[in-house]
């Protein structure tokens, strides 16, 4: 908790405001995350809708945040990025009032698409922090930006299964909607629009996008290896509930909360991975996320073939503190390579990659697990993680090769 305030403080109050917004609107969309195979099969007719209904459900906002991101972020650097966050969270609130209504699984993709296409919140986040904190320490920034995800994640799971013990599942969506609609009045109202030109760096002053890092790794390698780990990450996303339902009996908060575990153990990690990381090399950051990615290949593989739901959990922890070493770092190298009036840009079309990367990933799990059952999972989610060994350990060698 004291690391945690030093962090805040460090950045400055502005960033404390947006840490407390990012934890607090994606809590509230989290809350129907691990549920919503539950409600798909109570509204499907036959196996059939459900199968192509549980995959519409997460791809649909997916597909609808890939296809606008960079749009969005293209006028975020024209028009400011702070607009563009109230935008998504006004977008969010509207659409999830609206999902808390609608009784049918056609409805809900639809919204669910629109709701994707109208939000896009965590790229401009990121961008506006990048304004706010000069372009500093981008590795800590955002480790604590996914860190403000991820522990509303936990808790947005593990209260979205209590409200759902208790209510009906309207009852979760419209409490979201409440909540973003909260979110979007504060940021409107409280954060200020950055100063133009605010400490920019000597890589935010180079033209334009760059195409490598500086020491010559390829930006679309790296983009490359966090679309993967994502992909090898969503494969679990519809199948998971079922899973802790058929292989454990599990009740919807302990679901929740073992779905949360991920969430709990990046937060711890994140940031110890990014002051570990600070001042490194792209070749020292990139020799870890082979290490951590075989680490998750190995720890997935695990929780895939023990019983024992108490070691579950603990490697579902461990999972997540590995993963705390790999995205938010990656991305702030990509980030390094822009100048500072690209940024929304440049995050737009990581944001784009990675939710087409979580489509890939999502739809293989539910393909996997329909063909070969539920206990096909975790295997498909350990060889994903041992691909995204050797695309790491490549770029690693490659950015060996550029020092030499």
């Amino acid at each position: 908790m004291t690391s945690t305030v030093a962090a805040l403080r460090g950045f400055g109050p502005v960033f404390a405001l947006l840490f407390a917004l990012q934890f607090i609107s994606m809590g509230a969309m989290e809350m129907s995350g691990p549920f919503w195979p539950i409600q798909i099969k109570a509204l499907s007719a036959s196996d059939s809708i459900f199968g192509l209904a549980g995959i519409g459900v997460y791809v649909c906002p997916m597909l609808g945040v890939s296809l606008t991101s960079a749009f969005w972020g293209r006028m975020g650097d024209r028009y400011g990025n702070r607009l563009m966050m109230v935008r998504a969270l006004t977008g969010l609130a509207v659409t999830q009032l609206l999902v808390a209504f609608a009784g049918d699984v056609w409805t809900i993709l639809a919204l669910r698409f629109l709701q994707g296409a109208c939000a896009g919140y965590i790229a401009p986040a990121q961008a506006y922090g990048v304004q706010v904190t000069g372009g500093r320490d981008r590795a800590r920034l955002f480790a604590w930006l996914q860190v403000a995800t991820n522990v509303g994640s936990l808790a947005g799971a593990f209260l979205g299964g209590l409200i759902l013990d208790a209510l009906p599942f309207a009852a979760v969506n419209f409490t979201a909607g409440l909540i973003c609609a909260f979110c979007a009045a504060v940021a409107w109202a409280s954060l200020p629009s950055p100063m133009e030109g605010r400490g920019l760096t000597e890589a935010e002053q180079a033209p334009g996008i760059s195409h490598t890092t500086s020491t010559g790794v390829p930006v679309p390698g790296l983009l490359g290896l966090m679309g993967l780990l994502l992909a090898s990450r969503m494969v679990l996303q519809v199948p998971f509930s079922l899973y802790m339902s058929e292989v454990y009996g599990a009740q919807h908060w302990i679901t929740g909360l073992s779905y949360g575990l991920l969430a709990l153990g990046f937060v711890v990690a994140a940031p110890v991975w990014a002051r570990s990381f600070a001042g490194r090399a792209p070749s020292f950051v990139l020799g870890w996320s082979m290490v951590n990615a075989g680490g998750c290949c190995i720890v997935t593989g695990l929780a895939g073939s023990t019983r024992d739901i108490g070691l579950f959990a603990g490697l579902y922890f461990a999972w997540g503190a590995l993963l705390g070493g790999t995205t938010p770092v990656l991305l702030s190298l990509v980030s390094a390579a822009t100048r500072s009036e690209k940024q929304g840009s440049v995050l737009g079309v990581a944001q784009t990659c990675q939710q087409g990367a979580s489509v890939v990933g999502i739809i293989a799990g539910v393909a996997a697990t329909q063909q070969f059952g539920l206990k096909a999972a975790f295997p498909l989610v350990s060889g994903l993680y041992g691909l995204s060994f050797f695309v790491a350990l490549g770029l690693w060698l490659k950015s060996r090769q550029s020092l030499r």
